[in-house]
C-alpha cells in the first residue's frame, strides 16, 4: 500500500515513522523548512523506550505526482484548505483519505472536496510534541490509532486498510463506530482545551481552585448537550468514563490547543471551540461558557 502522510509534526511524524519501520511504503508530504530539517538530521523518534532515527521518503507539494492508496493528513485544521489543494495531485479513484484532525468540520468539508466514498474516519490517542530541534517526542506510552468507515461499512478497502496499519508498532483500533469514537474524542479535547484555556493552567490548578469543578461541570454539560443536539448519541457509560478522566485532581493534564497557546502559536479556535458555538446557535441552545471561551481565545488571537 502506498501512503502518503500529510505532515511530519508529533502526530504524523510519529505514526509514519512506525508505518514505515513496519516496512509499509510511506512518504511524507512537508514544508520547506520540515524538508531540509528532516533531509539534515533525519527523522528523530524520542520515546519512553529510547531515541531512533529514519531517513524517511520526503516529498514537496510542487513535486507531488502519481495517486496513493491511502492519505493520512495530520495537520492542524487551520490548515485543512492548503492540504486539500497540496493532496489533490495524489487523490485517485481509488484513493482513501484519512484525516486526523480535531473537530469535526474537516470530515464535511473533505468530502465535498474529494466524495463522501473517499473520505474514512480516523483520530488518534498519543501524548506527543516536537523538541527544539524537530525532534517528536513521545512523552507516554499511549499510541492509539483508530480508523473506520464513517458509516460503519468496513468493506475490502478498509479491511486493506487495517492490514497495513495493525503490522505497525503502534495500538490499532478498528472501529465499526467511527462517528461516535471522533464525537467523544471532541468532547473530550475540547472541554480539556475549553478549560485549559480559559483558566491558563493545566486541570489539576483548576480542580485545586475554588469554583474549578464547577466551571469544569458546565463546560462539560455544555458541550455535551451541543454535540447531543448535532447528532451524536451520547453512551452514558462513555461520557462518564470521560468526565472522571478530567475531574481527576491527582492527574495534570493540558491540551495541545493549550500548549500551543503558551508558546504563542496558531491555535485551532474556530475547529474546536467556535464549530460548536455554531451549532449551538442552529439548535438554539445557550452556552454562556463556551462563548466566554471562545471570546478569550479571539483576544489572544488578536494580540499574537
Amino acid at each position: 500500500m502506498r501512503i502518503l502522510i500529510a505532515g511530519a509534526g508529533a502526530t504524523g511524524g510519529y505514526f509514519g515513522a512506525r508505518l514505515a519501520q513496519a516496512g509499509q511504503d510511506v512518504t511524507f508530504l512537508v514544508r520547506e523548512r520540515r524538508y531540509r530539517q528532516l533531509q539534515e538530521k533525519g527523522l528523530v523518534l524520542q520515546t519512553p523506550g529510547g531515541s531512533e532515527t529514519l531517513r524517511p521518503q520526503l516529498v514537496q507539494a510542487a513535486s507531488l505526482h502519481g495517486h496513493y492508496d491511502l492519505i493520512i493528513l495530520t495537520v492542524k485544521s487551520f490548515a485543512l484548505e492548503q492540504v486539500m489543494e497540496d493532496i489533490a495531485p495524489a487523490v485517485g479513484p481509488q484513493t482513501l483519505i484519512m484525516p486526523i484532525l480535531n473537530g469535526m468540520r474537516h470530515i464535511e468539508t473533505l468530502q465535498q472536496r474529494f466524495g463522501r466514498e473517499a473520505v474514512i474516519g480516523g483520530m488518534c490517542k498519543i501524548n506527543a510534541t516536537l523538541g527544539d530541534n524537530g525532534e517528536v517526542i513521545q512523552m507516554t506510552a499511549l499510541h492509539q490509532l483508530y480508523y473506520g468507515a464513517l458509516d460503519g461499512n468496513n468493506d475490502a478497502r478498509l479491511q486493506r486498510v487495517d492490514a497495513a496499519l495493525r503490522d505497525a508498532q503502534v495500538d490499532t483500533r478498528f472501529s465499526d463506530n467511527m462517528m461516535d469514537e471522533l464525537w467523544e474524542k471532541w468532547l473530550l479535547l475540547s472541554t480539556l482545551g475549553a478549560v485549559c484555556c480559559l483558566a491558563r493552567g493545566d486541570t489539576q490548578q483548576v480542580l485545586r481552585s475554588k469554583g474549578g469543578e464547577a466551571l469544569l461541570q458546565g463546560i462539560f454539560t455544555e458541550i455535551l448537550t451541543v454535540i447531543g443536539a448535532a447528532g451524536y448519541q451520547p453512551r452514558p457509560a462513555v461520557t462518564a468514563r470521560i468526565f472522571e478522566l478530567l475531574n481527576d485532581p491527582a492527574t495534570p493534564m493540558t491540551s495541545s490547543m493549550y500548549r500551543d497557546l503558551c508558546q504563542g502559536f496558531d491555535i485551532e479556535a474556530d475547529q474546536i471551540i467556535g464549530d460548536l458555538l455554531l451549532r449551538a446557535g442552529q439548535y438554539g441552545l445557550n452556552t454562556p461558557l463556551l462563548n466566554a471561551v471562545f471570546v478569550n481565545l479571539q483576544v489572544y488571537l488578536q494580540n499574537r
